[in-house]
């Protein structure tokens, strides 16, 4: 096991620990469902990284699937502390062109 593969799994674990038993149930239940809705935040359980998207951007097997319907918005917000920040990449500025001089 790589240590990406080790903390992809200690952070899925400490999500689900998260959930009641209510939520587990929910997100149990959603499992079953054929698709989200459009326009439903979600998170890959496989592809955490990725951090929350929205359905169907991409399709997943929702056996993977967090929906945030099926949790309470505290947890949610919870979760979404737990979720990698996300990279961004620094660029410098773009230098602008001078402009012509009117005589």
């Amino acid at each position: 096991m790589t240590n990406n593969q080790r903390d992809a799994y200690v952070l899925r674990d400490g999500i689900m620990n998260l959930l009641s038993d209510e939520e587990v149930a929910s997100v149990s239940t959603a499992e079953a469902a054929p698709k989200l809705a459009d326009g439903d935040e979600y998170i890959d359980l496989e592809q955490i990284e990725e951090g929350v998207r929205l359905a169907p951007s991409i399709p997943t097997p929702m056996g993977r699937v967090l929906p945030r319907k099926a949790v309470h918005e505290d947890i949610w917000s919870k979760i979404l502390l737990k979720l990698p920040k996300p990279a961004f990449k620094t660029t410098q500025p773009s230098q602008t062109a001078p402009s012509p001089r009117t005589a």
